[in-house]
């Protein structure tokens, strides 16, 4: 059976983008293939790069497990974890560093889109790969699945792991392959670029209904008069409308720009109201899960005592080859 290993970021409650481009498209992977073994982890520790306070990263990781859990993520079919409580991490990472090349990490992307400024990279960037690397490779994980400007770090992963067993003359680390998705969805933000929160232009559909409301309200439209036919092509609202609605959905609201006095406000409405009746499930669960984070902690520790068994034999084996045991 092959091991599937994916990373999730915990920089906050995941947005419309995160939903519809990576929590469905993974728990629908899940359910529709018995035939792999899934392993899905919070990269809580890769945060400290950037993010110091630590009630800002308890909440934040409590917000993405959330937020998986509340569409659906079935934890007896995966391995839910957070990449902190597994301290074995942090021990291989620190071999893999001394089997890591300074040429190649000076060439990752992660580091050398802020090499122009020196000053602020720390030394936890310049090796943010080698611990994604151990991510990977603690857990002998044969399929990873990555977007194509991840592609590197993968790469570098593979490369990480055959010199490690060329030079211990012995096949300990799994090899992994990528997985890359070609039917990569992009959702645009509020000010019809890709949806991000570094570009602040999200949809939070956990916010309350008025707060939804307001944030909804705020896409950007053109200025075309209420009576007017409008193009729904080049229209935020409707471009977000059709990524949630059925086709029959979709089809009427065309009809309705097309045929005029059918106003923006109108669109917004119905793409409010469509959030609204489509999420309900998951809105209301993931403010239990809020509420309740005993809840959180109890599903994560279960899978986190299931990651250490898998995890903790394997750095056994590193530590023999390296004279450490």
């Amino acid at each position: 059976m092959a091991r599937v290993l994916t990373g999730i970021q915990s920089s906050g409650r995941p947005h419309l983008g995160n939903i519809l481009g990576a929590i469905v498209p993974a728990i629908q992977l899940i359910e529709q293939n018995s035939q792999e073994e899934s392993f899905i982890f919070i990269a809580d520790l890769h945060s400290l790069t950037t993010q110091k306070d630590g009630e800002i990263r308890k909440a934040n990781t409590l917000a993405v497990a959330a937020a998986w859990l509340a569409f659906g993520l079935d934890i007896q079919k995966t391995v839910f974890y957070r990449q902190s409580r597994i301290p074995e991490v942090a021990e291989l990472t620190w071999y893999l560093n001394c089997f890591t090349p300074f040429p190649m990490l000076a060439n990752a992307h992660s580091f050398k889109d802020k090499s122009s400024r020196l000053a602020d990279v720390n030394a936890g960037l310049f090796t943010y790969p080698v611990l994604m690397a151990s991510d990977i490779l603690l857990y002998s994980a044969d399929l990873v699945p990555v977007g194509k400007d991840q592609l590197q770090h993968l790469e570098m992963t593979r490369d990480i792991a055959s010199t490690f067993n060329r030079v211990m003359e012995e096949e300990i680390l799994t090899i992994p392959e990528a997985r890359i998705s070609e039917e990569v969805m992009t959702v645009p933000g509020t000010d019809g670029q890709k949806m991000s929160k570094s570009y602040q232009n999200i949809i939070d559909i956990f916010l309350s209904d008025k707060e939804l409301k307001k944030n909804v309200n705020g896409i950007i439209t053109d200025s075309t008069p209420l009576e007017e036919p409008k193009d729904p092509d080049t229209c935020t609202v409707f471009k977000l409308y059709s990524l949630l609605a059925s086709e029959a959905q979709t089809k009427e609201m065309r009809a309705k720009y097309l045929g005029g006095n059918y106003g923006y406000g109108h669109a917004k409405k119905e793409l409010l109201d469509l959030i609204l009746t489509k999420y309900g499930k998951e809105r209301e669960l993931f403010n239990f899960y809020m509420t309740h984070p005993e809840e959180i902690e109890k599903r994560l520790v279960e899978g986190e005592e299931k990651a250490k068994k898998v995890a903790y034999p394997l750095l056994q084996k590193v530590r023999s080859k390296l004279g450490f045991n």
